[in-house]
């Protein structure tokens, strides 16, 4: 069993920073791969970004460039940077792990998932 608790979430003004961090307890952390989704008010949950156990990383369109995703193993926890944000990226970011090891941009292929963590972008 995986928990995972993701922080960093708040307010910023557009063209602004934020990094979100998501701790994720038990074991064999770095033999998991994470995601990072969002959903805003309603539309429904997407994809924004993934890291596999071996750092392959991938993005939505919308945030390459702009959003950065790492691993510390070491502290088990995967972050994601994001610059220049857009009102647009507007949402509660949720955080997910997936046994086995690989990526997928696909929610239903994570097994375990955070709270969330709002993010709002004022224009």
């Amino acid at each position: 069993q995986v928990q995972l608790v993701e922080s960093g979430g708040g307010l910023v003004q557009a063209g602004g920073s934020l990094r979100l961090s998501c701790l994720a307890s038990g074991r064999a952390f770095s033999s998991y791969g994470m995601g990072w989704f969002r959903q805003a008010p309603g539309k429904e949950r997407e994809f924004v970004s993934a890291i596999s156990w071996n750092d392959n990383t991938y993005y939505t369109d919308s945030v390459k460039g702009r959003f950065t995703i790492s691993r510390d193993n070491a502290k088990n926890t995967v972050y994601l940077q994001m610059n220049s944000l857009k009102p647009e990226d507007t949402a509660n970011y949720y955080c997910a792990a997936r046994s086995g090891g690989g990526s997928s941009r696909f929610d239903r292929m994570y097994d375990y998932w955070g709270q969330g963590t709002q993010v709002t972008v004022s224009s």
